[in-house]
């Protein structure tokens, strides 16, 4: 207790030294809980957005030819047809498991006096498995609905409370009258649309073309990224074919491979946590090294003090402990306000930007969600510090134990 009321007076008439030591400790700590609070916000925002899909699903769209081809000229526009369904289907269902498209229209949708126009996707009963739809109530497209054209109508649990409508009413969609098969929960970081059988929406809406919209599909056996570029060179060749388009072609036919972006955000994530752990570090060995430097000048500062101890009978050992306890009592105290102070930050940040949704038209998305670390992490730097700082007060504390009393007392 003696010796803690002595470090407490000692912290009390050098309280600017006091205080610098300590800012050192907390700003060390503080901005590596920030830094790796934030770029986790980043992180799992990605995370999120890319988690919709299926992983092992691709899709395709028809895209414009930016090579001459057998007399013709590019800039082409190419539309996906109902061959190329039965072509991804037979020629390649080696890797290819479950063939499904997608075609888009909008229309407005009313029941009673309500409406909305949302865009209508006619889909395949697949597309619930590739886009991870989650069904609240009643059920999505099945096969009987494709294979009858029937006009069902799967919508979000929002569009459901808007039209003002349940499970097994009928809401018109322009002048045609729909069933209202399902509801699923609409998530935040997408497009919230409607969903009906492929057949039906293609029958009403694309009557007399054979644009099939896009193509969906779920494949296996592709388990690297130089396999699923091999079967996407093979994939966009043949359909380039098809299209009288060169077979080398990237441009005339676009493929969405959700497996191979997976991979890219991995290695892009990987990087990122790399850079922030680098940042991080760095940023706490600056405030390990603020920590020596005041340790440093707090030993020259006290060296008369040290010889007036030693000449009254004070042991090296009790001049050591003094520093080393002083040491580690201070870069505790304030790195645990550093490390409290940082996940207040961090959950500010959650509070205001991570609930911040970007709109763009197409979709919309969370760009920074749970920017938090975790306890360990938070624990574990702090004990970094206080161990630094430890070993900061050690080594000039040896050095003052060790010096001749005669020699300390003429120190200035």
């Amino acid at each position: 207790m003696e010796l803690l009321n002595e470090i407490w007076q000692t912290a009390r008439r050098n309280k600017l030294r006091t205080t610098l030591t300590g800012f050192a400790v907390a700003w060390g700590i503080f901005m590596l809980i920030v830094l790796l609070g934030a770029g986790n916000g980043l992180i799992n925002a990605n995370l999120k957005q890319s988690s919709r899909f299926l992983s092992s699903s691709m899709v395709v769209f028809g895209g414009w030819t930016s090579k001459p081809y057998q007399g013709l000229k590019e800039g082409r526009n190419i539309r996906l047809q109902e061959r190329d369904l039965k072509i991804t289907a037979t020629e390649f269902d080696r890797n290819v498991d479950e063939v499904g498209a997608q075609y888009n229209t909008s229309a407005v949708i009313s029941h009673g006096q309500q409406y909305i126009n949302p865009g209508i996707s006619g889909v395949y009963p697949n597309h619930i498995k590739i886009d991870k739809v989650e069904m609240r109530h009643g059920r999505f497209i099945n096969d009987l609905d494709i294979r009858e054209s029937r006009k069902v109508l799967v919508v979000s649990d929002k569009q459901a409370e808007e039209l003002k409508c349940r499970i097994g009413q009928f809401v018109k969609v322009g002048n045609l009258a729909f069933k209202v098969v399902g509801i699923y929960k609409e998530q935040q970081n997408g497009r919230a649309d409607v969903f009906s059988s492929y057949t039906a929406i293609k029958r009403i809406y694309g009557a007399g073309t054979d644009d099939a919209g896009r193509i969906e599909f779920t494949f296996h056996g592709l388990p690297t990224e130089e396999a699923n570029e091999a079967f996407e060179q093979d994939y966009r060749r043949r359909l380039n074919i098809h299209h009288q388009a060169h077979p080398d072609d990237e441009d005339a036919v676009w493929l969405w491979n959700r497996f191979t972006q997976n991979l890219q955000m991995e290695t892009g994530i990987g990087i990122i946590r790399t850079a922030l752990w680098v940042v991080g570090l760095f940023t706490l060995l600056s405030g390990i090294v603020g920590v020596s430097n005041i340790m440093l000048i707090t030993v020259r500062e006290r060296t008369h003090e040290f010889g007036i101890r030693k000449a009254i009978g004070a042991r090296p050992w009790s001049i050591l402990r003094l520093i080393i306890i002083e040491s580690v009592i201070i870069t505790t105290v304030f790195g645990y306000i550093g490390m409290v102070l940082g996940i207040m930050a961090n959950e500010y940040m959650d509070a205001t930007l991570g609930h911040d949704v970007i709109d763009t038209g197409l979709f919309r998305a969370t760009m920074f969600l749970d920017p938090t670390v975790g306890l360990d992490v938070c624990i574990e730097a702090t004990l970094v510090m206080i161990v630094a700082g430890t070993i900061a007060g050690l080594i000039p504390a040896l050095k003052a134990s060790r010096i001749r009393p005669i020699e300390a007392l003429r120190a200035e």
